[in-house]
């Protein structure tokens, strides 16, 4: 009877590298068992959203406050626009990241893996 062999290369199959099954034999290998280490955190991520929500914040202040008269009168209409249209996408992307961050180190299920 001819020995069996991996398809693609020609390997043996008890040379094959792969996990045995566990001595319980309950389906699981000893690797799907083993614990991982917890995640590492993105600090890089975090301190970017920092800085992304500080600055869209500190736009869409400026913004209300020349849309209210309070800074530059009779500028505001022409500057508050281009203001916002800036402060905006700039805001939300810090939110998001934040809110990852803080649901990460308050060990809550973010539904993703960190790698």
């Amino acid at each position: 009877m001819p020995s069996r062999t991996g398809l693609a290369k020609g390997i043996p199959i008890r040379k094959a590298k792969h996990p045995r099954l566990s001595s319980t034999n309950n389906g699981y290998t000893d690797f799907q068992l083993k614990k991982s280490h917890p995640p590492k955190v993105p600090y890089k991520a975090t301190g970017l959203g920092a800085v992304l929500f500080l600055i869209g914040a500190f736009l869409i202040i400026v913004d209300c406050l020349l849309l209210a008269g309070s800074i530059s009168k009779g500028v505001g209409g022409q500057t508050a626009i281009p203001i916002l249209v800036t402060g905006i996408p700039v805001f939300l992307p810090g939110v998001y990241h934040l809110r990852m961050h803080c649901w990460l180190c308050i060990q809550r299920p973010l539904g993703l893996l960190l790698r």
